[in-house]
């Protein structure tokens, strides 16, 4: 049986962190993309420690999504090498700094626009053929439909850009696919969420692992 692929983008930590170990845990091969070298490693650690049986493997992509020719030079490498992704999980995103939307910074609105907008809106042209050759290529997306709050407005108006189009995507792509899901995550003591709730009791929040194992399972 040929292996799945899954490319993970934003794999350093949080959600996506745990989706690409769960994914290598089940015996997927896993294309993991994030900047951070150390934590993808600490990844890589993770999955070899755990000595599973069957488990699949790891390739450590550590690049910036914003980076275009490094983005292009990696999906033609995974075409050369595999020929297609099954699953391409979305998960980077950036969470600019709380503030009034009367007082956001430009260089985080910047920001907020290349990583959650522009960058979503370049790999989905880059990753659909790759989706589209599997037999039934996934790609998954996450809402965060509070992401409208007060204080979030770099957040909330990228993050909205970027589910936009991935429901587009999803409407477009129907009837010959790929197919594309957007999920709704529960709560998790993420990085993300820290900034955006400082001093939360983090008790009752849902561990990374096992929500990733809930969404692996809703494919």
């Amino acid at each position: 049986m040929t292996q799945k692929i899954a490319l993970v983008t934003g794999a350093s930590r949080g959600l996506g962190a745990a989706l690409a170990e769960q994914l290598a845990l089940r015996g997927w091969h896993v294309v993991a993309v994030a900047r951070t070298v150390g934590a993808l490693e600490e990844l890589d650690d993770r999955v070899k420690s755990a000595g599973l049986p069957g488990a699949g493997g790891l390739t450590l992509a550590p690049m910036d999504i914003t980076n275009d020719d490094a983005m292009r030079h990696l999906c033609r490498s995974v075409h050369d090498r595999w020929g297609h992704v099954d699953l391409w999980a979305h998960t980077a995103i950036h969470a600019a700094p709380l503030a009034p939307a009367a007082s956001v910074d430009a260089k985080d609105w910047d920001k907020s626009i290349a990583i959650n907008a522009r960058a979503t809106g370049l790999l989905i042209p880059m990753i659909d053929p790759l989706l589209r050759a599997a037999p039934q290529g996934t790609a998954l997306f996450f809402d965060d439909p509070k992401g409208a709050a007060k204080f979030h407005a770099a957040y909330g108006a990228t993050k909205a850009a970027q589910i936009t189009l991935a429901r587009a995507w999803a409407l477009e792509a129907a009837k010959h696919g790929p197919r594309v899901l957007i999920a709704e995550p529960a709560p998790m003591p993420t990085a993300t969420r820290a900034r955006f709730h400082p001093g939360e009791d983090r008790s009752h929040l849902a561990d990374p692992r096992d929500e990733a194992a809930r969404l692996i399972g809703l494919l």
